[in-house]
């Protein structure tokens, strides 16, 4: 009777013996990796949380780790155990890029952690996320490219035809660098803005004539979150190529100005007390600036314009809102002759004045009307239209 060793191909034995040893050290790891997790718990909960992003690469080197010690056991015909090891490389040069780029994130992410951006005085926090989380992106791109190449070049194929790729490089290289001329100028970009950083994360921006923040700053655009909550996608290189408003470039801090247009016979000092009371009633003035000054008299009106300042953008909008409903009511109950109106200079016809003072002349018997011809002319005031 024939042995069951020599019933069944040798191809299955190798691969019975590869895929269980594989199992086996997968499973010891995964325990241990359990047992690690929830030791960490127990002391951290940021700590388990970076265990846990740790497994998806370690899990893979301990597959390839297997596969590669069961490889000269399954006694596979040489040409097919070439072909595996040369797969086995590959996979553990990409294994090691993608446990490169999420080291590197669990490094950033300690990093940052010293510094927090749900704090009023937050312009260093985020000088700094947005320098590493930019330059994270950025350096994941390169080393992408980098590790897709070392694993190309492992195969012969590549490396055959390596010399006239590298003699053909300046062509392609001019045509490719002409067809993905904006995908570089945004890379170019990415690495400008975190160097010089003209933005940060959440930093007050007005782009194309929209206010709003800075939510996202990836490799290649740009996320602005817009007051009524839409988002404007702007390409990184127009934070280098055009210009645009950041209202936080140096500090939160921020004056705004209140403008109303008012009658002639408005009481500045009155209005100007009235101001100082309500700003500081208002607990989002942060005691810095009040200020109302004249700044303009057109024929009809005057402009006045009260400047307020507050520790943010979002502060400063509602203190500006608070100060001018405030003001105008004021004025409303207080002063309304000094709301503003305007004023319209009627005039007569000349003909009908000298006939009207003449006829008046004849019946009471004055002196005689000036004939010069001038126009008399009134003044009414009303509200605008």
């Amino acid at each position: 009777m024939p042995a069951l060793g020599s019933l069944i191909p040798p191809w299955v034995l190798g691969a019975v013996i590869m895929i269980g040893t594989m199992l086996v050290v997968l499973a010891m790891y995964r325990w241990l990796a359990h047992s690690l997790i929830r030791l960490a718990g127990k002391r951290s909960a940021f700590l388990q949380q970076l265990l846990r992003r740790g497994q998806g690469p370690a899990s893979a080197f301990v597959v390839i780790f297997a596969l590669g010690v069961a490889l000269p056991a399954a006694r596979f015909p040489l040409a097919i155990t070439l072909m595996i090891a040369n797969a086995l490389l590959i996979l553990f040069i990409l294994t090691i890029g993608w446990g490169a780029a999420i080291a590197m994130d669990i490094a950033i992410t300690l990093y940052l952690r010293r510094f927090r951006t749900d704090v009023e005085d937050n312009l260093l926090a985020r000088k700094h996320v947005t320098q590493m989380r930019l330059l994270q992106r950025v350096a994941t791109i390169l080393l992408g490219i980098v590790t897709v190449a070392a694993a190309l070049m492992t195969l012969p194929a590549v490396r055959q035809y390596g010399v006239s790729l590298f003699a053909s490089a300046g062509a392609a290289g001019l045509v490719l660098g002409l067809a993905a001329r904006p995908v570089l100028s945004n890379l170019l970009a990415g690495i400008q803005i975190a160097m010089t950083q003209p933005i940060r994360v959440e930093d007050v921006v007005i782009v194309e004539g929209e206010w709003g923040w800075i939510e996202t700053i990836t490799s290649t655009y740009v996320v602005v979150r817009l007051w009524d909550l839409r988002r404007m996608i702007v390409p990184l290189s127009y934070f280098i190529e055009k210009p645009f408003q950041n209202w936080t470039y140096q500090s939160s801090d921020l004056i705004g100005s209140v403008f109303l247009r008012v009658d002639y016979t408005v009481p500045i000092d009155r209005l100007r007390a009235k101001l100082e009371r309500v700003v500081q009633a208002n607990p989002q003035w942060d005691r810095k600036v009040v200020v109302l000054q004249v700044t303009d008299t057109p024929d009809s009106f005057v402009e006045l314009r009260a400047l307020v300042s507050a520790r943010n953008s979002g502060d400063l909008w509602d203190l500006r809102c608070a100060v001018r409903e405030q003001l105008i009511a004021f004025l409303q109950a207080e002063y309304p002759q000094a709301l503003p109106r305007q004023r319209v200079e009627m005039a007569g016809s000349p003909a009908r004045e000298v006939a009207a003072g003449a006829a008046v002349g004849a019946t009471q018997s004055v002196g005689p009307v000036s004939g010069d011809g001038a126009d008399r002319r009134t003044s009414a005031r009303q509200p605008p239209s």
